[in-house]
């Protein structure tokens, strides 16, 4: 009997988990992160729902002898912002699961 008590606690835990890692979903996915890259010549914005909203480019920047280094930038700027977007998410779900991650559930953000 104490065995189906320990089980129904922890039935009610992981269910509490789901729900706290939903809401922090749904929190990462309204916040944003920005990356630049060139000296900010471009800006790349994310959600913590890894998410790209919006690309910005200084046109002083854009030479069409040269559009290899734009093209760089843009990259450089995107790949920055999706790492701070994962280190977002990666602070607001860690707390919740507790290092659940660790345990090779495969959870997105963990």
């Amino acid at each position: 009997m104490g065995n189906r008590r320990n089980v129904n606690k922890m039935m009610q835990q992981v269910q509490q988990m789901q729900q706290q890692m939903q809401e922090a979903q749904e929190e990462l996915a309204k916040e944003t992160v920005t990356a630049s890259a060139g000296g900010g010549a471009v800006r790349a914005t994310m959600t913590g729902g890894m998410e790209l909203v919006s690309i910005e480019i200084d046109p002083e920047v854009v030479d069409p002898e040269d559009v290899e280094m734009l093209q760089d930038m843009v990259l450089a700027a995107v790949n920055e912002a999706m790492a701070s977007s994962q280190e977002l998410a990666n602070k607001k779900l860690g707390g919740i699961t507790g290092g659940l991650g660790d345990l090779g559930l495969n959870i997105p953000g963990l």
